[in-house]
């Protein structure tokens, strides 16, 4: 599936509409000094809203997000990507957030019937071709539920990889702006605001599970590890394709 890609360095490809560059550098401009809060403000008021969905992975560090979100708007749409291959403890603590920061509008996205018959018939594909696995059970959903929405919010922060290190507050991707309102979080400030909020833990993190993804493709990491060592493990991959562009990658 291809993807318009932005480069930050460069603001949009010129075959873009005009009109997009200029809102795109007028959103950085004043998303400039704002906190997260104020960036989510940004997404979901005014102009954008009603016209915003969250993309959340209901991961180790989702909580810190969705509850600055629902602590906006709860009414906010939320997609969550049911791939199949999840974790049960993830699904479990997806229903746990919804309970306990009242979200109302999670929405879970899935490959169809068809797709999965002809793509992935044995539910192997994981074992075969990642990039492809995560094409269709990610990818493809998730870019036929945003059509109808002018902007998207992510989790993404710059700490997590060295290409999320380029990312900015706001960005153009795939026809739509991009919020990234944790963009200048370190793991400290997560996990300080998760303590002050008193928010759920994913279970899997005492586990030794830092970064959660797919059960195949995730395993535990070991003392001295980075923190997304255990995704894809072995693989020259750290991203599902979910948000690629040089601008930074993934959820």
């Amino acid at each position: 599936m291809s993807a318009t890609v932005i480069d930050v360095r460069a603001g949009l490809r010129p075959a873009e509409p005009a009109m997009a560059r200029t809102d795109l550098l007028a959103l950085r401009e004043k998303a400039s000094g704002r906190d997260a809060q104020g960036i989510l403000e940004m997404a979901l008021c005014g102009d954008f809203q009603g016209r915003t969905a969250v993309v959340s992975s209901f991961g180790a560090e989702s909580a810190v997000l969705l509850h600055l979100v629902a602590a906006i708007d709860a009414a906010t749409p939320v997609f969550f990507l049911n791939t199949g291959k999840l974790f049960g403890e993830t699904l479990r603590y997806r229903d746990r957030l919804q309970d306990v920061l009242g979200l109302e509008d999670i929405r879970s996205l899935a490959p169809g019937s068809n797709a999965r018959a002809a793509l992935d018939p044995d539910g192997t594909l994981w074992s075969r071709d990642t990039d492809a696995c995560c094409g269709f059970r990610k990818v493809a959903p998730l870019a036929q539920a945003l059509k109808p929405f002018a902007a998207q919010i992510t989790g993404r922060k710059r700490f997590q990889t060295r290409e999320r290190g380029l990312m900015q507050p706001v960005e153009w991707f795939d026809g739509r702006f991009r919020f990234n309102p944790l963009w200048q979080w370190s793991q400290s400030d997560l996990a300080a605001y998760a303590a002050a909020h008193k928010l759920p833990a994913h279970p899997l993190v005492a586990d030794g599970y830092p970064s959660i993804g797919c059960q195949p493709c995730t395993r535990r990491i070991a003392a001295g590890e980075d923190y997304r060592a255990g995704r894809w493990a072995g693989l020259d991959k750290d991203e599902c394709g979910i948000h690629v562009g040089t601008d930074g990658d993934g959820i």
